[in-house]
């Protein structure tokens, strides 16, 4: 490795660490970490662009490195993670640390590792005479809403330039993903009426509608798989479903008023998003309401849509998908089964692909990780964007 190429490397682990030692758990504020890389901008003579969320407690950062002018490529990569309440660590999540080959803490893989090459990177971008600007978006609530970027690209050809195209650096091992699936999260409330479990027709018992409508979600697999992705580019090859909890019932002996359950839909591009949606309101209606109604005409079910982050679908061929295929030395793209903000990009009419180091089999585990070798990937790949807009 070169002098230059160490140094750098060694500039992006420094970032890393000091990017890890924020807690930024989507539940929590991202602002000290915005703070800390505002002023790491300031001392680089770097421009920037605050976005702060309606509330306040929270902000996007829009980074621009050559012409302000559009058409642009934005490196786009969020500073939430998840929580690490429950896990398993063997150290301190939010102090980095390294063993062998491997850098441990929140985030490392998803996604501040990219994040800091990104920024790292920026005394390079500054030094390339760029024909073509580099913008950084650093984001937020990628992993609950995907929104974070979204008043940003409102501001796209308004009072910032509009890019020509994304990349969203995502753990994809540094290939070239071109689509994925949307999700949609929903809760459910069965309402019942109470009464003694050894007179049920003195009421409707709200656990008993839930479980119905659980199986009748579970059923829908079988025709979710009858509409796979004929291609086999997506790992499961078709959309899912998945209920992640369920609450309900006061007693063992008393019939439930009221049960909940949280689910999602992960969709293939071309999938409504409401797929799922309608036919549990189907099921509901034709199935569940007139059984629990028997007894209890005041019994109810209603769903309230939490998230939807809408899908990427392929665009072979785009401006986003060759540049991208280029830079990372590839010829072909791959389909991933998690969602991103890239959705969000191609929604406002910007060629997007997803492309990040690290592996997305780490993010949200215990002892998250991501190889050294995959932040010289990523290094590399910085490199060759430079020289190829300059």
């Amino acid at each position: 490795m070169s002098e230059s190429a160490a140094d750098r490397l060694t500039a992006v682990q420094d970032l890393l660490g000091r990017l890890i030692s924020f807690d930024t758990e989507t539940s929590k504020s991202n602002l000290p970490l915005i703070d800390f890389v505002e002023s790491y901008l300031a001392g680089l003579g770097a421009r920037f662009v605050r976005v702060p969320n309606s509330i306040g407690d929270k902000a996007a950062l829009f980074v621009t490195i050559g012409p302000m002018r559009d058409g642009g490529v934005v490196l786009s990569g969020h500073t939430d993670v998840v929580p690490v309440t429950g896990q398993n660590w063997t150290g301190d999540p939010f102090c980095m640390r390294r063993e062998g080959s491997r850098l441990f803490g929140r985030g490392t893989c998803d996604m501040k590792g990219f994040d800091a090459i990104a920024l790292a990177m920026i005394p390079e971008f500054m030094a390339a005479n760029l024909r073509t600007p580099i913008h950084i978006l650093l984001s937020y609530d990628e992993e609950t809403t995907c929104l974070g970027p979204v008043d940003t690209i409102a501001r796209f050809g308004v009072d910032l330039p509009r890019p020509g195209l994304t990349i969203v650096g995502e753990p994809t091992m540094m290939t070239v993903a071109d689509a994925h699936k949307s999700v949609s999260t929903f809760s459910t409330t069965v309402h019942g009426f109470e009464a003694h479990s050894s007179k049920p027709m003195l009421g409707a018992n709200a656990i008993e509608g839930a479980c119905a409508l659980v199986g009748g979600l579970y059923r829908l697999s079988d025709e979710l798989d009858a509409l796979a992705d004929p291609a086999g580019r997506f790992d499961p090859p078709s959309s899912t479903v998945s209920v992640g909890t369920i609450h309900g019932g006061t007693a063992r002996n008393i019939l439930a008023r009221e049960c909940t359950f949280h689910w999602e839909f992960r969709g293939l591009p071309g999938v409504p998003p409401d797929w799922a949606l309608r036919r549990v309101e189907d099921y509901a209606d034709r199935i569940v309401l007139p059984r629990l109604r028997r007894y209890a005409p005041s019994a109810r079910i209603e769903t309230i849509t939490e998230v939807e982050v809408p899908w990427l679908a392929p665009e072979p061929g785009s401006i986003a998908e060759t540049l991208t295929l280029k830079l990372a030395r590839a010829n072909r793209t791959i389909a991933v089964s998690y969602a991103t903000e890239a959705g969000r990009f191609q929604r406002a009419g910007i060629p997007t692909v997803v492309c990040g180091p690290g592996s997305i089999d780490q993010a949200h585990q215990p002892d998250e990780f991501i190889e050294i070798s995959q932040l010289e990937a990523g290094i590399g790949f910085m490199r060759r964007l430079a020289v190829e807009l300059s």
